[in-house]
């Protein structure tokens, strides 16, 4: 495996946990949002990441043990989408809501506050895990070319 292609993994990993982060957040902050511009109310958001490179760990390894070495030039892992949850929205009763409807009920987004802190805390922890394989491959890196002097 390329050295340099170490930093692009690490990096397309925190570029990744980024998006989840944003998502998590717009998720929150739309926690009470009964109507938007489609004029339903907010449905939540998830995001689809995808491995690219290798197309297996059985294939990196047996390039590894057969000295072939890593064979995708940009590998890692990317964001493939960001998807609609298509679960009900929570009925409330509240007539008195402007967004109610006949029958005096709001429909409230599909979000909860408890699974969004935990989605956010788990990117959270995959960015710092990131951000330390980065710090461990440039110390690496600059021991490397301590060696040479």
């Amino acid at each position: 495996m390329s050295f340099l292609n170490s930093f692009d993994i690490s990096a397309s990993g925190m570029s990744a946990q980024r998006v989840r982060m944003d998502i998590a957040a717009e998720n929150i902050a739309n926690v009470d949002t009964t109507r938007t511009e489609a004029g339903s109310a907010y449905k939540r958001k998830d995001v689809v990441l995808e491995s690219f490179g290798e197309r297996s760990f059985q294939q990196a390894l047996r390039n590894a043990q057969n000295g072939k070495g890593f064979r995708g030039q940009h590998a890692g892992v990317r964001v493939q989408g960001v998807i609609t949850d298509d679960r009900e929205m929570k009925r409330v009763y509240n007539p008195n809501h402007p967004d109610a409807d006949a029958q005096g009920y709001v429909n409230y987004p599909n979000v909860d506050i408890l699974k969004e802190t935990v989605d956010s805390m788990s990117a959270t922890r995959s960015y710092e895990a990131n951000v330390t394989a980065l710090n461990a491959m440039k110390t690496m890196a600059q021991r490397a070319l301590d060696i040479g002097k």
